[in-house]
């Protein structure tokens, strides 16, 4: 069967016109912003254009319209593509903002940023990312599918396209994430593969020479190949093939030459990262034929062409819409859940059963108490989806009542990410940006090293994923120094708009879990114990208003007795400060017990709240947690004290470990005994 018996008419004139449309918009863009990468564009001018005006279902009138087909720019570098592709597709991306490329304040940035403009659907640049991000866009409308469609009603029902380049292919993330996609036979999950075999430094074959087409095979995709990148034929082919399969993801080789139509650069390094300049870009518009002078010209033929084929696509929402009604009619529960997951809004009675611990329900681990919390927010929150890097059974992450997410059970509610951190976090962030789950994913803290860069795109993009990192502290004893995280959480806490919350026992956990999902854009990332630990006096009362402030007075000191300092500290360092606490009133040392388990949300309170629970004029403070002191400064000040690790840990018995630290009530009554002589002598002096 032909082309064009399959498809209707074969790519003509203006097809080829509208091709050299995007091309020279995009080096106009570069070359007037003195910045970008013309390569990338110049040479997939054509898959683009043949995947956005015969195949991807999404209209510029109804851009958030919940079956489009979402399309993701992994090589984020050729971003004046994407834009360029908007604007031609009627998005709110005007020839003025194609201008302002790369300038300050413009809606066309460098690299694609979600939710700055519509139609870009996730934030990419961050090599590899992007791939995994359509893995999890794909696994969403997975299981939205299974939970929401019924016969004759298939109302979850797209594709995800990614375009990825050769240094998406190098990362390890994008590895990761293909080869989870490849077991989870993600059929509606269909990668296009920009193979120019040029990145930034010269040609790939001084590092790359595997055989990317037999690696993908391997890990259970469909490979296609298209030898000729100016084949629209033969590309529009190759993706409704894809389309028509329905086994596995597939993976569309497409050979290209980067920079084509340069007569000096094509093919060349030189044409991936900097603008043409003007004689070769004159030269290039050359090559191509073009007729245009004026640069940003967008032939009336071409304007025309574009705006019948968005007309179609609206068609499609048209279509669509009217299905809903009816589904709506059908299935009016089904109907409401599906539109209050897709707003992101949890059910009413969402925390109806969240777990309270009372002194005598301890001693629990608080990985233990955010066990529970899952357990019963997975009750009520249908959309409710999680999952473990092969650590379920240690992080407590596991729905109980649900099967795993697998090709054969589209419904599970359980991710099985697999050794695989780093794709963890970015899959993550697809399906959170897909829309209509809320999704968390577990691993011990020492690991968020390995998915840092998603934690990192989740803050970006201001999505309410939440991480699960547990086993925090040189209190996982025997595993020593390389399972020891004494750092991670300072290092955490410096990600703009990302909360990073420490609970002290099970309360607090219900608390901060509470929290995390009610978040609307930010991310959470929850630092949980291995060791039990006792539910401390106060908490059950307290806790749920104390901790989505971030700080609040846990205990003072007994009536009549002045506070002499303020003792801080986060997790399971609370328990001990309270002890320590204790045994100084004995000695009638007064002291506040302040339980801080998110400085983001504290810092978000009135000063006033702040001041109540750290009064100024009390300047005899020790803060105590079982990390690099780093960031403690701004809350004990000039006269206090930090009793952390400002050095790796050690192999051995956490009973041995702990004393040998400092992290005893002896010793935090010394610290807290030596800060109030320090400050008697200062005032002596």
């Amino acid at each position: 069967m032909s082309t064009r018996q399959r498809y209707g008419e074969d790519y003509g004139e203006i097809d080829q016109l509208a091709v050299q449309t995007i091309r020279t918009l995009c080096i106009d863009a570069i070359e007037q912003a003195n910045s970008g990468h013309p390569g990338l564009p110049m040479g997939a001018a054509p898959m683009a254009y043949a995947l956005w005006s015969r195949i991807l279902r999404a209209s510029a009138a109804h851009p958030k319209w919940p079956n489009r087909d979402r399309f993701i720019l992994s090589a984020g570098h050729g971003s004046m593509l994407l834009y360029t592709l908007l604007h031609l597709s009627g998005y709110d991306v005007s020839l003025d903002d194609l201008k302002a490329f790369r300038q300050f304040g413009s809606k066309t940035p460098g690299h694609p940023e979600y939710g700055h403009v519509p139609g870009v659907e996730t934030t990419t640049g961050p090599l590899g990312q992007g791939l995994a991000n359509g893995v999890g866009m794909a696994m969403a409308e997975r299981y939205l599918a299974a939970r929401y469609n019924r016969k004759g009603y298939d109302v979850v029902d797209h594709f995800t396209y990614v375009l990825v380049g050769d240094g998406d292919l190098m990362e390890g993330v994008a590895a990761e994430a293909a080869s989870l996609a490849g077991h989870l036979k993600l059929e509606k999950l269909i990668v296009l593969y920009d193979s120019n075999r040029i990145s930034l430094d010269g040609a790939t074959d001084m590092s790359f020479t595997e055989d990317v087409a037999s690696r993908f095979k391997a890990y259970g995709w469909h490979v296609l190949r298209v030898t000729d990148g100016n084949d629209a034929n033969a590309i529009t082919w190759a993706l409704q093939s894809a389309k028509e399969d329905a086994s596995a993801p597939t993976f569309i080789e497409v050979r290209t030459e980067i920079g084509f139509g340069s007569p000096n650069k094509a093919g060349k390094s030189a044409a991936h990262g900097a603008p043409l300049g003007a004689e070769e870009t004159r030269l290039t518009k050359q090559a191509y034929g073009w007729a245009y002078e004026e640069p940003f010209t967008v032939p009336q033929s071409v304007a025309d062409h574009f705006a019948g084929i968005n007309r179609r696509k609206a068609e499609d929402v048209t279509a669509w819409t009217e299905m809903f009604s009816a589904y709506k009619v059908d299935y009016p529960e089904l109907a409401q859940e599906f539109e209050r997951a897709l707003a992101g809004q949890l059910p009413e009675d969402f925390a109806v059963g969240l777990p309270s611990f009372a002194v005598e329900d301890g001693p629990l681990a608080t990985r233990q108490a955010s066990g529970k919390v899952i357990q019963a927010l997975a009750k009520r929150v249908s959309y409710l989806m999680g999952g473990s890097a092969d650590l379920a059974s240690s992080n407590e992450t596991s729905i109980r009542e649900s099967p795993p997410f697998q090709a054969e059970q589209p419904d599970g509610r359980n991710l099985w990410f697999g050794v695989r951190e780093h794709a963890m976090g970015a899959v993550l962030n697809g399906m959170s940006v897909h829309g209509g789950l809320r999704v968390y994913g577990g691993t011990f803290l020492v690991f968020s090293d390995y998915l840092r860069p998603a934690i990192r795109m989740s803050a970006l993009m201001q999505q309410p994923v939440v991480y699960v990192f547990t086993h925090d502290s040189i209190g996982v004893g025997e595993d020593g120094p390389t399972h020891q995280p004494v750092e991670h959480v300072a290092s955490l806490r410096t990600i703009p708009h990302l909360a990073v919350a420490r609970p002290a026992d099970g309360n607090e956990t219900a608390a901060a879990w509470r929290c995390a999902i009610q978040a609307a854009k930010s991310p959470t990332a929850l630092i949980l114990t291995r060791q039990k630990l006792p539910v401390l006096p106060g908490t059950q009362e307290n806790a749920a208003e104390g901790v989505s402030k971030g700080a609040y007075v846990l205990a003072d000191p007994p009536a009549g007795q002045p506070i002499q300092g303020i003792l801080l500290a986060t997790g399971s360092e609370v328990s001990l400060v309270y002890q320590a606490h204790l045994a100084l009133a004995k000695e009638g040392i007064g002291t506040r017990v302040v339980s801080m388990p998110c400085w983001e949300w504290f810092s978000q309170q009135p000063k006033a709240y702040q001041e109540s629970v750290l009064p100024p004029a009390i300047n005899v403070r020790l803060a105590v947690e079982m990390g690099v002191s780093f960031g403690w400064e701004r809350y004990v000040g000039d006269a206090g004290k930090v009793l952390g690790i400002d050095r790796f840990g050690a192999s051995g018995p956490a009973e041995q470990l702990l004393p040998f630290f400092g992290f005893t009530v002896e010793n935090v009554v010394e610290e807290l005994r030596g800060l109030l002589e320090s400050v008697q002598v200062a005032s002596e002096v």
